[in-house]
């Protein structure tokens, strides 16, 4: 059964910064087969958004919210999804989860959560003013 194991979360200050990883637990791409990757975030009393999203050929997509600020990468040899993150604002508070989805020849990974059927068990990250 695959797993993803998030980490990386903490408290910072509005416009500091904070590297999320996420371990997969098998190889996410190989000869063509592997998993869309992405990130997401649920703050409390809200519904689970999507952040970013990454192909298996490194081409990423992001919510406007982010883009400028976060960067979403993975390291296929390492089987680790990263989200990068600069500039945070408090409105950036959240339980981050990573999440994986079974593709061939992974491209135009979606970013809505309904795309993805494996999930972490997230790391927060809460952001002060």
């Amino acid at each position: 059964q695959l797993q993803l194991v998030e980490s990386g979360g903490g408290s910072v200050q509005a416009g500091g910064s904070l590297r999320l990883s996420c371990v997969v637990s098998r190889s996410i791409q190989y000869k063509g087969m592997g998993y869309c990757l992405g990130w997401f975030r649920q703050a409390p009393g809200k519904e689970r958004e999507g952040v970013a999203a990454v192909d298996d050929d490194g081409r990423t997509r992001y919510i406007d919210s982010v883009r400028d600020r976060f960067t979403v990468s993975r390291d296929n040899s390492k089987n680790t999804l990263f989200l990068q993150m600069d500039t945070l604002k408090p409105e950036d508070t959240a339980m981050y989860y990573c999440a994986a989805e079974r593709c061939t020849f992974c491209r135009n990974c979606p970013i809505p959560p309904d795309g993805y059927n494996t999930w972490g068990q997230g790391t927060q990250v809460t952001v002060s003013s």
